[in-house]
């Protein structure tokens, strides 16, 4: 018998995901020498090294890659036991997802609602893009993410939709909207690749996602704006990231004839997850949030 602990396979589960001790350690939130003195003691359990040690980073043995394999398995079902408890009692904590073009922009809505409605509820987020949420979600890492749908794998629930608009220098304020085919023409600004926004308003302008025209790529869309205020070219961005994003660039906003392009905004969580009834009813607050708070702000401010 191997006689592992539940702890020893958390710090091994953490040094596979950041490949570096201090790292690890931060996110365990021990000390570094006493992360390393649990791997070793992990190790000496195998009878063989998990990991190369190297100056700036650590690279798993087969036998690690093994055996990170079945860790990452072994925790989600250890989370599913304490979601199956949890689900029994009030919701005391929740680990949401939630993608970096929906986070600013109703997350200080969320937090109020979620604080009202559960005030003993310790509420953890994580901001990060679709693909990183959906591993970390699937590992048990997260109990459920706010994303664009769809997402394949998982439980979903629709919570709202959004237009597009289009962002352009204030100088071309008066001239109509471009046809949507036409922004193939255009030096598109976009956010870098890994972000699902990336991809939506590609398939907007009728470009392959996989090979877009030469662009410009940013990595928040409050950098597309003043771009796109510095002459640049021209972007889209959700309906609830204007009233945040247009406020200190010389920009203007317009929306495209219709139909509208848009994005459908949504939760997800594993489908065995013991929480459905409860992130169900936050699925309520997010979606009011939404459409009470961000997006209904955003075309507020383009209408007026």
């Amino acid at each position: 018998m191997l006689h592992l602990t539940l702890r020893q396979l958390r710090y091994f589960d953490a040094l596979v995901r950041h490949r570096h001790f201090g790292r690890a350690a931060g996110a365990c939130a021990i000390s570094q020498p006493a992360l390393s003195e649990q791997i070793k003691e992990l190790e000496e359990k195998f009878g063989a090294a998990l990991f190369e040690r190297g100056a700036r980073q650590v690279r798993m043995t087969d036998l690690g890659e093994a055996l990170a394999e079945r860790v990452g398995g072994i925790l989600a079902s250890i989370d599913e036991l304490d979601g199956l408890a949890a689900s029994h009692r009030p919701l005391r904590r929740l680990r949401l997802g939630v993608i970096p073009t929906v986070g600013p922009y109703i997350l200080p809505s969320v937090m109020h609602d979620l604080t009202e409605a559960y005030p003993e509820l310790d509420v953890h987020v994580r901001e990060t893009i679709t693909e990183r949420l959906a591993e970390e979600l699937q590992q048990g890492r997260i109990d459920a993410a706010i994303v664009a749908l769809p997402v394949a794998g998982f439980e979903a629930t629709a919570l709202f939709c959004e237009e597009f608009l289009l962002v352009r220098a204030r100088s071309e304020a008066a001239a109509p909207p471009p046809a949507l085919e036409n922004l193939r023409e255009a030096r598109l600004l976009l956010l870098e690749e890994g972000h699902c926004l990336r991809d939506q308003a590609l398939s907007v302008c009728g470009q392959n996602p996989l090979y877009p025209r030469e662009t410009l790529a940013a990595s928040s869309l409050s950098t597309l704006v003043q771009m796109v205020g510095a002459g640049l070219g021209v972007t889209l961005i959700p309906a609830m990231a204007v009233a945040v994003e247009v406020r200190s660039a010389p920009v203007a906003v317009t929306r495209f004839a219709a139909p509208q392009p848009s994005r459908t905004i949504g939760m997800i969580w594993r489908k065995s997850s013991p929480l459905a009834k409860p992130l169900r009813e936050i699925c309520e607050i997010v979606r009011r949030a939404g459409e009470a708070g961000g997006v209904a702000a955003g075309l507020n401010r383009l209408d007026s």
